[in-house]
């Protein structure tokens, strides 16, 4: 019987599995490497090494209640899109509610994680850890719960770039970029048009001379803010869109997603138009940089030929000259370098987990990896739904199919991801967030009940049919059923208006305190 359980990170994904551990009965250690919680959301001003890194800027692209735990709304004076500052309060708040502090030992790096001596016949695990002194120290451990995320390691492919070693400005990963203070009059390159190169080259072109952004796909391009002001995740993220994509070819959707897209900034004019289909890529979500193109402080230009001193060619053949910089928005590595290498086997680009979450080759259910899992849609409530799966595998409420069905399993679902999106090396695996959601909580018993709704509480049904798929709903019923969940689903829209009604009082609070 597994008691003793112990989280890797205190990010999004550690601090809910901490949570589902208390809640299953256990007794979780949590072993976070840096002095604070909050893993990829904790600014630094400095990148550490080995720890995900963030922008001074950033703000998080997924709307507040869209993101948020499934039993702890955000405050309502929130905004919708929040700073990274605003996101670490969040999760301060989630831990001092949920006493979640004391489980967490803090500037404890985790070397090692190994079969203890008796493994065949416990399933336990031996942890090997370094405090920041550098004393070491073994535990023992019923499982283990990897929580150490995907942003830890930038990718830098020089070899990529032949003449780089030429290049006579500065070049850095955006996992080294804070700010713009060192762009003011440069002639900047940024690579890569994921969502971070996105907001670094619309943030430097402020400041900067000229803005290039190299592209070697393209990027469909979408709005935070949908029709009616309403963000696009709430307009479009709900349990009716979910059902016509099952009912109607993805084709249908790609031509009218992209037809809706191109009727606000054709892609091809903005040289965006990339070589997939919408729905085949999780899409950039960049409300300015469109008009950053538009203005000309952004020039959008195809992938890096090669680099001659300070010129960048391209290869359509155009060159620009006098680059100062270069920031290679290039994405991550991962990897979880303290398991044993024979925990984990690759199955396509992806790591061979089942359904995301556990190495279907062990001999015990004991080691599962929560937050390693790429959808459009934010990381808390999907971490949260798969913390909540796990413990109840590991308190025995639910049990795991066998090793060689779990195989099978995983095969299976790396050809339909393979079949269904673009995937990579740096992009390994994407999921349908309702789809996925629905998996686990089907798993665990919480998957709301749509036809028990509508004869016992239309009200409700109407909300969780056509309103946006809150974490909110997975505590309906259930283990875990949080009491206020229907009240968190009935105000939701209030929600996202109370934040406009509480800047609205700040502004006239500020003027009435200006003009005494």
């Amino acid at each position: 019987m597994v008691h003793r359980v112990a989280v890797i990170g205190a990010g999004p994904s550690g601090l809910t599995s901490i949570k589902a551990c208390l809640e299953e009965g256990m007794e979780p250690t949590c072993f976070e490497s840096s002095d604070d919680m909050g893993g990829l959301w904790k600014f630094k001003e400095v990148s550490e090494p080995n720890r995900a890194s963030i922008y001074r800027s950033l703000t998080i692209n997924i709307s507040k209640e869209m993101m948020c735990y499934s039993d702890f709304p955000i405050p309502s004076d929130y905004p919708n899109y929040m700073h990274h500052s605003k996101i670490l309060n969040y999760f301060r708040m989630y831990a001092d509610h949920f006493k979640l502090l004391k489980y967490i030992r803090f500037q404890t790096l985790v070397k090692s994680v190994r079969k203890a001596p008796d493994y065949s016949r416990t399933g336990r695990w031996e942890v090997l850890t370094e405090k920041k002194d550098g004393h070491e120290e073994r535990h023992v451990f019923d499982a283990v719960i990897c929580c150490s995320g995907h942003y830890t390691y930038p990718n830098l492919p020089l070899k990529d770039f032949p003449g780089i070693e030429t290049f006579e400005g500065k070049y850095l990963h955006s996992w080294d970029y804070k700010g713009p203070e060192d762009m003011y009059g440069k002639r900047v390159v940024v690579i890569g048009i994921g969502n971070s190169g996105g907001d670094i080259a619309v943030e430097t072109s402020r400041v900067a001379e000229q803005v290039y952004m190299s592209t070697r796909r393209g990027a469909w391009v979408i709005r935070q803010v949908s029709d009616n002001g309403l963000p696009v995740d709430m307009k479009y993220n709900t349990r009716f869109v979910h059902i016509l994509f099952q009912l109607f070819p993805i084709n249908f959707f790609n031509w009218f997603g992209e037809k809706k897209l191109n009727a606000m900034y054709d892609h091809t004019m903005y040289a965006l138009k990339p070589k997939h289909r919408l729905f085949s890529q999780i899409p950039v979500i960049n409300d300015d940089l469109p008009m950053k193109i538009l203005s000309g402080a952004v020039i959008i230009k195809p992938n890096v030929k090669e680099i001659c001193g300070c010129t960048v060619v391209f290869d359509d053949g155009s060159t620009v000259e006098k680059v100062d910089t270069i920031v290679f928005a290039t994405g991550y590595n991962y990897d979880f370098p303290y398991l044993p290498k024979k925990a984990m086997y690759k199955s396509g680009h992806r790591v061979g987990l089942y359904k995301h979450v556990f190495p279907p080759t062990l001999e015990h259910p004991t080691l599962a990896v929560v937050g390693f899992i790429h959808a459009l849609g934010a990381i808390m409530p999907q971490a949260e739904m798969q913390a909540r799966w796990v413990t109840r595998v590991f308190k025995g409420h639910k049990k795991l199919p066998s090793s060689q069905s779990m195989i099978k399993a995983v095969e299976k679902d790396t050809r339909n991801i393979e079949k269904s999106y673009i995937v990579s090396k740096l992009t390994p695996l994407q999921v349908d967030f309702v789809s996925y959601m629905d998996e686990i909580a089907g798993d665990i018993g919480v998957r709301p009940s749509l036809l028990w709704l509508f004869f016992t509480d239309y009200p409700l049904f109407k909300r969780v049919f056509w309103g946006p798929v809150t974490a909110y709903q997975y505590r309906l019923m259930g283990p875990g059923k949080w009491e206020g969940a229907r009240r968190a689903i009935f105000t939701q829209f209030d929600l996202y208006y109370s934040s406009f009604i509480c800047a609205v009082i700040l502004m006239h609070r500020f003027k009435a305190t200006f003009f005494l």
